[in-house]
């Protein structure tokens, strides 16, 4: 059940002709009053008699029984309290009790003998009711409504609780503003998919996403087709910025602005400003190594999405064996990277990945304060994937865009236990259900370069293969039988050539994958195997030719990591 309290307004008889009219809206149906402040309120819905004006005026009138100055601007209180899809329908009389309660928590109407104000609760839907509210108290006085939101919510989470309701993951305050009712039939009558708001934070996170400074970042919001409002001090020196789509307008014709900051808390100029601070040299996160800084032109998608995979896999050990201001950065940054990733994919995995990134968002969130610096490595891969360009779904590209998916569960993965451990339970869910996405862009990008290299493998020598063999059975010996078992060995063996043909040690590169993580978790230990030792020996990701592996030259390998949890990375199950 949400309850959501929008900002005070002016215009009582407005909002109430809103909340009656059937006309314009498809779901207002049989609109009419379930409960009000004395439980004898006129209800314009279903008595002949009464009018919108009659219960505007017994809602208004301690409003107005005020001297004019001393009369609230802003004297409108709504919210509306929705229960979740897979609910039962409730009663008029469960919502009027729901209605009584969330009046009393948000301090709209204590009750207990307290003075409340005048309020109606309208519904005209089956799953959700409105209440209206004039904040002037019986006794004319301003009712104690602060964080009204805040305890509309934990009142919420008692009543789904007493009722038998769908329990809504209880928040920690850092989620974005949820777009109002209005907002959302604005976006119906326009035959939009998705309200303003949520279009716009959308654009602005993926402007962020590997931006340097406020330059890049502004000009990303322009060739967007964003209109911009930028707010300076008298001295001139940038304070904040607005947004607005160019074709939504209000009823003057004007466009709709909003400030980053009610987008979301992480998108206000300072916080964004954070960001860039952190981009200098940081001690304790090395740059990536000179020859994989990406170049646009050709080869440059696949470039960028090795990067990702490499910078992917720092983020964890990061997560795992840092403070918490180091981690809570680099979980923030990993949106940027699944931002830029989604901005650049090809269209057989486009839609996944978008729909990852748009789950990320609630994830990348918390009070935990980031430590910028430490995230420094997976800025720059998001800013080397949107400066690369799109890449093709197939080749170099498609096979490295597996490979980058791949590392990206376990980022997200570590990011998911990180947040569990915290009882951050709205961004644990958040993390799973990306996870979920990037399961589904993996099992569609992988199934090309997998296939080829399978039937790579499929070819080789029966000494070749035995030789193969032999090495993992050598290296990995309580998991060797399994792997010879699975499909993808084949894949496997077919790399491990690979790797030996380019000058390295395959008995070497098989314990370090190995270590990298614990295996047994996985369905296809072989398909893990695979994308980890391509990455660390950074081998072609898709079916090299024999000329192309010799001149691939060894160059180092990271340094083993110390080591590592055996937390469960539940995307690989099914891989």
């Amino acid at each position: 059940m949400i309850p959501s309290v929008n900002p005070s307004g002016s215009d009582t008889r407005g909002l109430l002709y809103y909340l009656y009219e059937t006309g314009k809206y498809e779901d207002h149906t049989d609109p009419h009053l379930v409960a009000s402040f004395d439980g004898m309120s006129p209800d314009p819905g279903r008595d002949p008699n009464a009018s919108l004006t009659d219960l505007q005026q017994l809602l208004d009138q301690p409003v107005m029984a005020l001297a004019k100055h001393r009369r609230p601007a802003k004297h409108v209180w709504h919210t509306s309290v929705r229960a979740d899809p897979g609910d039962r329908i409730l009663s008029d009389e469960e919502w009027a009790g729901i209605a009584r309660r969330i009046v009393a928590a948000t301090g709209i109407d204590p009750g207990d003998g307290e003075s409340g104000c005048r309020w109606a609760a309208v519904r005209h839907a089956d799953d959700h009711i409105h209440i209206v509210a004039t904040l002037v108290t019986e006794d004319g006085h301003r009712p104690d409504d602060f964080r009204s939101g805040t305890r509309a919510q934990a009142e919420a989470r008692l009543i789904e609780k007493e009722l038998g309701l769908h329990q809504v993951t209880p928040g920690d305050g850092t989620a974005a503003q949820r777009p109002t009712s209005a907002e959302h039939h604005k976006a119906k009558r326009q035959g939009r998919e998705r309200t303003a708001r949520e279009e716009l934070r959308e654009t602005v996170r993926r402007a962020v996403a590997g931006a340097t400074g406020e330059e890049e970042f502004f000009a990303r919001l322009t060739a967007a087709g964003l209109l911009i409002r930028q707010r300076t001090a008298p001295s001139g020196d940038l304070l904040g910025y607005k947004v607005a789509l160019p074709d939504d307008r209000n009823k003057d014709g004007e466009p709709v602005f909003y400030p980053g900051a009610r987008l979301a808390p992480d998108l206000s100029l300072p916080r964004i400003r954070e960001r860039w601070s952190g981009d200098a040299q940081d001690q304790d996160t090395p740059a990536l190594p000179p020859d994989r800084t990406v170049r646009t032109g050709p080869g440059a998608p696949a470039a960028a999405r090795r990067t990702t995979a490499t910078a992917a896999w720092r983020a964890v050990l990061v997560i795992e064996h840092s403070d918490d201001s180091a981690a809570a950065a680099s979980i923030a940054s990993a949106g940027e990277v699944l931002d830029a990733l989604a901005k650049t994919s090809a269209a057989h995995t486009w839609r996944e990945l978008h729909d990852a990134a748009r789950a990320y968002e609630r994830a990348s969130r918390s009070h935990v304060r980031a430590e910028r610096g430490h995230d420094r490595a997976l800025r720059q891969a998001a800013r080397d994937l949107v400066h690369a360009g799109p890449a093709l779904g197939r080749g170099e590209d498609g096979a490295t865009t597996a490979m980058a998916i791949d590392m990206l569960f376990f980022l997200i993965t570590a990011t998911m236990h990180w947040h569990a451990k915290k009882g951050h339970a709205q961004q644990a869910a958040a993390a799973r259900q990306t996870a979920e996405h990037l399961r589904a862009a993996y099992q569609t990008a992988s199934t090309q370069p997998l296939t080829a290299l399978y039937q790579r493998g499929r070819h080789l020598t029966r000494p070749q293969l035995q030789q193969q063999t032999t090495v993992l059975r050598q290296t990995l010996p309580k998991l060797a039988e399994r792997i010879i078992a699975e499909p993808g060995w084949y894949a496997l063996a077919a790399t491990i050539t690979d790797a030996e043909s380019s000058g390295h040690d395959p008995a070497m590169l098989l314990s370090n994958a190995a270590r990298r993580r614990e295996l047994t978790t996985a369905d296809s230990i072989s398909d893990v195997l695979v994308w980890r030792i391509r990455q660390i020996a950074d081998l072609p990701a898709d079916t090299p030719d024999k000329d192309t592996l010799m001149t691939h030259r060894t160059r180092p390998q990271p340094p083993a990591p110390g080591r590592h949890h055996g937390a469960e990375n539940p995307a690989s199950k099914t891989r």
